[in-house]
């Protein structure tokens, strides 16, 4: 007993002192790493993990059902489709036609109306609330100064960075894109309870606006100059912009850094791929939703083109690709989450799930996505 008592005490003497240390060299976010990830049996984030963090609500207004195709459910996932499904964990896949559903399945207990993390998806949705902004004239243009909201980006490299270089991934930011280091400045960002420091303190190491470099954080900082300029959180503003416009049929959560926080606007809307599905419809649309503009169809176009010839797999904000010889522009997202859509078959595809599979094909398109849009057409033929 005496044996016990002293091993407890010698535990906890421990504990407490990587506690300590934890704060001393500034990185107790990783408490709270432990607690949320660790401690509920994964390595990284996660499908629920929304359900372990303070959130924002996005309302939703009057729902809009999709249209159900006279096909619906009539023609069973491909084989390939299915053992994909089953190796690396889908949730939820989606084939929209023609605006119809026209083959939906749910796993792993998820339904229509099941939330799930949408990770760097949500970027995607950022970039729209920047075209909104612009529409509304009240960012001047994608050449507007990040520096005209912060002032403190006014070193040699980033007094020159525009909101548009942070949409399009060019920053030239000194941010560390690493999800599987404790240490890396992206692993801060979701953990940390005070988002806007860690994002404030980020300086400019090369020119902006040269070349293409995926950095999460140019799209949080985006995001917290579009709530300088409209005034209001960004959950609040993408409610009003495009969820309650489009019919959302269910409101959604943002993550937020903490109670009443900033939203974690790099990724961490919690939704369900119906509704994701619905900005793959808006930019199908052009920007235009039920005859109404909502967003502006230049933006739109702007937005899934190349920005930089070097890098044709990224436009502002949205992932792109030629397979096919068909124009593709997608929402993508961290384990695998996509809204797809192919504009010139009038097709919009969208899996959400646990995992993806690697990228082995040498392009920067995971091997799963290939997958997808290979056997969606081989469904659509039968």
């Amino acid at each position: 007993m005496r044996f016990l008592k002293k091993f407890l005490l010698w535990f906890a003497g421990i504990l407490l002192l990587l506690v300590v240390l934890l704060y001393v060299f500034n990185v107790d976010y990783l408490l709270k790493a432990v607690r949320t990830i660790y401690l509920n049996g994964h390595t990284t984030a996660f499908l629920e993990d929304y359900q372990h963090f303070d959130n924002r609500t996005i309302e939703k207004g009057v729902g809009q059902p999709w249209a159900i195709s006279k096909q619906y459910n009539s023609v069973k996932p491909t084989a390939e489709l299915e053992a994909m499904h089953k190796k690396i964990g889908a949730v939820a896949f989606l084939i929209i036609k023609n605006d119809s559903l026209w083959n939906e399945s749910y796993y792993d207990d998820y339904t229509k109306d099941s939330k799930s993390n949408s990770f760097s998806m949500a970027k995607s949705i950022v970039s729209a609330s920047l075209g909104k902004a612009i529409m509304e004239g009240k960012i001047k243009g994608l050449d507007q100064k990040v520096s005209d909201f912060f002032p403190t980006f006014n070193d040699a490299f980033s007094s020159q960075l525009t909101v548009g270089d942070l949409s399009s991934m060019s920053s030239g930011l000194n941010w560390d894109e690493s999800y599987y280091s404790p240490f890396s400045i992206t692993t801060r960002a979701y953990f940390d309870e005070d988002l806007k420091s860690v994002i404030l303190g980020l300086k400019g190491v090369t020119t902006p606006g040269k070349s293409y470099k995926y950095l999460s954080g140019d799209t949080q900082l985006l995001a917290m100059c579009i709530e300088k300029a409209v005034g209001k959180s960004l959950a609040t503003y993408v409610s009003e912009s495009f969820w309650k416009p489009m019919g959302a049929e269910n409101g959604a959560l943002w993550q937020t850094d903490s109670e009443d926080g900033i939203v974690k606007a790099y990724c961490c809307v919690a939704s369900n791929a119906r509704d994701f599905a619905r900005f793959g419809k808006l930019y199908k649309q052009h920007g235009k939703w039920n005859g109404v503009q909502i967003l502006d169809s230049a933006f739109v176009a702007k937005s899934t083109r190349p920005r930089f010839v070097d890098s044709p797999e990224y436009g502002y904000g949205w992932w792109l690709s030629d397979y096919k010889n068909k124009n593709i522009f997608y929402m993508r997202g961290h384990l695998g989450q996509y809204v797809i859509v192919i504009p010139e078959d009038d097709l919009i595809i969208v899996r959400l799930g646990h995992q993806n599979a690697p990228t082995t094909n040498g392009t920067p398109h995971s091997d799963d996505f290939f997958v997808y849009i290979e056997e969606t057409y081989k469904m659509l033929a039968l």
